[in-house]
């Protein structure tokens, strides 16, 4: 194991601590924002206490952030990008993580551009400048989005841009579109004063792109020492997102306890463009929550490696196990 992953070694340590306090810190992808109300919802309802278990959710700074979070063994669980987590784990083979739970079954993966800019379509990306936050989720995966699209990648300028300056920065036409979570980008730019019909969502899995997006992820030597207590919190997770999508104004009141800082209308919009697009989809609504398609995640691998080359040869059973998820009935989200 490299040494960046030395800290896994103290994790059944930690594991063992987690299965007698029933502890289980979760680490968030991103800010406390309309989709992260299902886990507060989890919390305030009793759905994790009925599991014997106590969580505390803690912030993230993008799609990539929770992964060496999980995989060092500092949270026992976490929510990140599996397209990145296979990237990860190609170059970290030894790091204890894998994901445990789809979320978003159709990826929030997006160029959000102003159509008063000249963005309306992926080609007129060319001759543009698009701003992009290194660490981003979906600009990890525009190589993929550019070949799909026979995208000419020279002719379109990339600024890197942090987080917080984003959405400022198209707000302001200093860049023409950007790379971000759908859900995140569009509505940061409405208050911002952005009109909708001004603004182009040009979703990647609409436009070519066959992956899957953000999933629960646990440390795996953690789950294997608490098998019990991993599927507890996947169950009290589908049981927070129903509870969510039956009554996303509810939900919304258990973020503001977190976030009082936050618009309740806009969180609300936030949270209902997750579930509409990117959670509650017809193969989820069929299937239940948390699970994926062996066929749909082997096209996925199939990109990636169009625009990554891997180490060694990509297997799907290392960034997915669906064995601790619990049974589908519990996982159904109406």
């Amino acid at each position: 194991m490299s040494a960046a992953f030395a800290a896994s070694v103290s994790v059944m340590g930690m594991a063992g601590a987690a299965a007698a306090e029933t502890d289980m810190p979760f680490a968030l992808d991103w800010k406390f924002e309309g989709p992260a109300a299902p886990y507060f919802t989890a919390i305030d309802e009793g759905f994790f206490a009925a599991e014997g278990l106590t969580v505390e959710i803690s912030e993230g700074k993008g799609s990539l952030d929770a992964i060496p979070k999980v995989a060092t063994g500092a949270y026992p669980i976490g929510f990140a990008d599996i397209n990145s987590l296979m990237r990860f784990l190609d170059q970290n083979p030894d790091a204890p993580v894998t994901a445990v739970m789809m979320v978003y079954d159709k990826p929030p993966f997006a160029v959000v551009g102003r159509k008063s800019l000249g963005v309306e379509a992926p080609k007129d990306l060319e001759g543009k400048v698009l701003g992009a936050p290194p660490p981003d989720g979906a600009w990890a995966q525009f190589p993929i989005f550019a070949a799909e699209n026979d995208l000419d990648v020279g002719a379109i300028t990339v600024e890197p841009v942090g987080f917080p300056t984003r959405e400022p920065m198209l707000a302001e036409g200093k860049v023409a579109a950007v790379t971000g979570f759908s859900f995140s980008s569009t509505l940061n730019l409405k208050r911002l004063g952005v009109p909708m019909e001004d603004q182009s969502v040009i979703l990647m899995a609409d436009h070519g792109v066959d992956l899957y997006g953000n999933a629960i992820i646990v440390n795996t030597d953690f789950a294997e020492a608490n098998p019990e207590a991993v599927t507890g919190f996947l169950k009290a997770v589908a049981m927070g997102w129903k509870s969510a999508i039956a009554d996303p104004a509810k939900a919304v009141d258990a973020l503001i306890k977190r976030n009082p800082a936050a618009d309740a209308g806009l969180e609300t919009e936030r949270l209902q463009m997750s579930i509409d697009a990117n959670v509650l989809t017809d193969y989820v609504a069929e299937n239940g929550m948390g699970g994926i398609d062996a066929d749909r995640m082997a096209s996925a691998i199939e990109q990636t490696k169009s625009v990554y080359e891997f180490q060694s040869e990509p297997d799907a059973s290392k960034y997915f196990d669906s064995s601790y998820l619990p049974d589908a009935g519990s996982r159904m989200l109406k």
